[in-house]
């Protein structure tokens, strides 16, 4: 993955190669950072140029790292609400004479078992793994079930599909046809799965963001507009859990 450094600062980027006149670059939280040139645009001016623009770049990615970390973490206490497909789920937190953990969904709610010695600190941080785990093992067969009906929408299959953790992006297309998504969108709602999933998907026949490329992701997703719009509203609340 390319990058250029700004100070101490190492600044990661995907780079799109269309036919277009000037550099457009864009940074947000769905896609990091991401550059748009003209298809014959020396590498080694578009470094230049990237150069330039990082006091900008890295200013952008600050702002982003003050909005995550404006989301309050989650606190892992009896009748606290833990997102899943896009609803909330009550958590119950027992405290018991027990040397380990336990962690599970039953009956439409989670249901924490913890040493009964253990602080509010302890119980916070394993739960939270805990927690991660289990969105990462059931997210995965959910996610794996809705991506084989846009695979044969499609007419295309991954080489793999994989839940990752990705602090700012939602899911990855990589050249060699494996698919990463960020684990934290088993938070989302269905549809909005749908979207990153085809969006990825899509990435298997059209490696840049050109009009071919939402045309595919279009037609497969009529409404996809509105599931990209509720990532750019809602998207940081999915950083509630770290």
């Amino acid at each position: 993955m390319p990058y250029i450094t700004y100070g101490t600062t190492t600044i990661y980027y995907y780079c799109y190669k269309q036919i277009r006149k000037d550099v457009k670059i864009s940074v947000d939280l769905v896609n990091g950072v991401e550059v748009y040139a003209p298809e014959n645009l020396d590498d080694f001016k578009l470094t230049q140029l990237l150069q330039q623009k990082a006091p900008w770049i890295s200013q952008k990615l600050q702002e982003l790292h003050e909005v995550k970390t404006a989301v309050p973490p989650k606190e892992f206490v009896s009748g606290e609400k833990l997102p899943y497909l896009g609803r909330h789920y009550r958590l119950k937190v027992y405290k018991e004479a027990i040397p380990n953990p336990s962690f599970k969904f039953k009956q439409g709610r989670f249901i924490a078992t913890v040493p009964r010695a253990w602080s509010q600190d302890q119980i916070q941080e394993h739960l939270e793994q805990k927690l991660i785990h289990w969105y990462r093992e059931h997210g995965l067969k959910k996610i794996k079930e809705r991506a084989k009906e846009y695979q044969s929408m499609l007419g295309v299959e991954p080489r793999s599909l994989q839940l990752r953790t990705q602090h700012k992006r939602w899911g990855t297309c990589t050249p060699n046809g494996d698919i990463y998504l960020n684990w934290r969108i088993v938070m989302a709602p269905i549809r909005v799965i749908d979207y990153i999933i085809v969006h990825e998907l899509a990435h298997l026949i059209v490696p840049e963001h050109n009009d071919k490329f939402w045309r595919i992701v279009r037609t497969t997703l009529p409404n996809y507009k509105e599931a990209k719009e509720w990532l750019r509203v809602h998207g940081v609340e999915l950083h509630c859990i770290d």
